[in-house]
């Protein structure tokens, strides 16, 4: 097999010499851990060590892989300058995997560096690899805001790129874990940081890297983690491969939590296919969901297919439940793909003859309208998932103990300015991050004395 080994390892600047020496003795097992992955790598003999950051190069919906021949970092900004690296590029291997991704569609390539400096998510694992192997080239590769499928499959084509090129290689996934173990420091603690660790440990220790393309992204993002992302382009570049896991160590005492994981690559394991058994999972879910959707979600996927494919608004269409043609109300149309939202546009009272054509007026808005999104597109309609929200007359109240997160949504104002959030959704368990949410998309500030008003509302919601 052309990846001899992968590894997860963390990268705590204070594990090098000089940056934090008194604080390094807390995360011994860790350092230890690190040793022997070094030692491992030697015995490897890799000619290409692949190390994924997420503190290289980053964009949103673009995986970069640097380019050139050569780099170089240091830890000044830590306070050991004379901490610095240099490596070699293996800019033939960076040139097959930017085709291949050409290649399968997949968002990832070398533009856009401005600043090639290594990153200390790089020069940590270096540093422990350099005690004890140097004859190697580096590829660096950073990861993106795109779904966690995208980081899977960008692996596969690191994997066909390494196949090509016959290079014997090594992966290294460079990340902590949840940075919100503890309350310390820069960071906070959050309930779902130790969750985290606890599920990304356990399914590391098991190999069992499906998993992670079916992690919450809204639950990740509240426990602060850093490297999981990384850790999937290593899953995908293990797909079809069978595996022995080796957990070496796991500590946190400064909040945030350190993993260090060895792969043993043992063979072909058609088995593993887990991105192919990921989507065929996904597409008979949406498609059975698709099967169960109410009069509501169909009009707004109806409207969305009609403007997009025929180029115009969808007429009202006959045969609709009576509700829909004789109330009016406001209504909000949300719209979701691989999890994320992808468009949401709603009116907060009635602006339409019916809530039929409130649907079809704010499903366009939705698809093609929401500014914060690009428009939907004709291959993505397969993957939408679609709710309608329609609410009742908002009412003022006079106080915030009145609300309740999961039954009513919020309407927050002062003047002209005015924020609407609905109720029970991910994420927003109180009525505080309510409120503070609202008045953040009217730009309020959070101060009692400015005097904003408060309604209330209740919805019913199709999906």
């Amino acid at each position: 097999m052309p990846i001899l080994g992968t590894f997860v390892v963390p990268h705590p600047p204070l594990i090098i010499p000089g940056v934090a020496d008194e604080e390094r003795a807390q995360i011994a097992r860790t350092e230890d851990s690190y040793e022997k992955v070094g030692r491992r790598i030697a015995e490897l003999k890799p000619e290409v060590i692949l190390v994924i950051s997420p503190h290289s190069i980053m964009y949103y919906d673009y995986i970069h892989i640097s380019p050139g021949s050569e780099a170089e970092g240091n830890f000044a900004a830590y306070g050991a300058p004379k901490a610095n690296y240099r490596v070699d590029y293996d800019s033939e291997l960076v040139e097959e995997i930017s085709k291949v991704v050409a290649e399968m569609n997949v968002s990832a390539g070398t533009l856009g560096e401005k600043n090639s400096a290594l990153d200390h998510g790089t020069m940590i694992p270096m540093h422990f690899i350099n005690k004890y192997y140097t004859d190697y080239k580096l590829v660096r590769i950073g990861i993106a805001g795109l779904p966690f499928k995208e980081h899977y499959a960008f692996g596969m084509c690191i994997k066909e790129a390494i196949e090509r090129t016959g290079r014997k290689a090594v992966i290294v996934a460079s990340g902590d874990l949840s940075h919100y173990l503890k309350d310390l420091g820069q960071y906070h603690f959050a309930p779902q940081g130790p969750e985290f660790d606890a599920k990304v440990t356990m399914d590391l220790a098991a190999a069992d890297f499906k998993n992670f393309l079916y992690y919450d992204e809204e639950f990740c993002d509240a426990a602060g983690e850093c490297g999981l992302r990384g850790f999937i382009i290593m899953a995908g570049a293990l797909d079809r491969t069978a595996v022995k896991p080796e957990f070496l160590s796991y500590e946190g005492p400064f909040g945030v939590g350190y993993s260090v994981f060895c792969f043993e690559v043992l063979g072909e394991d058609d088995s593993r296919d887990f991105l192919e058994q990921y989507l065929d999972e996904e597409n008979q879910r949406i498609a059975e969901k698709r099967m169960q959707e109410d009069e509501y979600v169909k009009l707004a996927r109806r409207s969305i297919e009609s403007f997009l494919l025929d180029k115009k608004r969808l007429e009202r269409p006959e045969g609709l439940p009576e509700e829909m043609i004789t109330n009016q109300a406001g209504v909000f149309v949300s719209l979701h793909k691989n999890g994320r939202l992808r468009g949401c546009i709603g009116t907060i009272e009635a602006g339409e003859d019916c809530i039929a054509d409130e649907i079809i007026m704010n499903a366009i808005g939705a698809a093609f309208g929401d500014t914060r999104f690009d428009a939907v597109k004709e291959n993505e309609l397969e993957e939408l998932e679609i709710s309608v929200d329609v609410l009742s007359k908002p009412e003022e109240i006079e106080d915030a103990s009145l609300l309740d997160p999961k039954r009513y949504g919020v309407i927050v104002s002062m003047g002209a300015a005015q924020g609407l959030l609905l109720p029970n959704l991910k994420g927003v368990e109180t009525v505080d991050q309510q409120l503070t949410i609202a008045l953040q998309k009217a730009g309020i500030p959070k101060r009692t004395e400015y005097g904003f008003h408060i309604k209330r509302f209740e919805v019913v919601r199709h999906e």
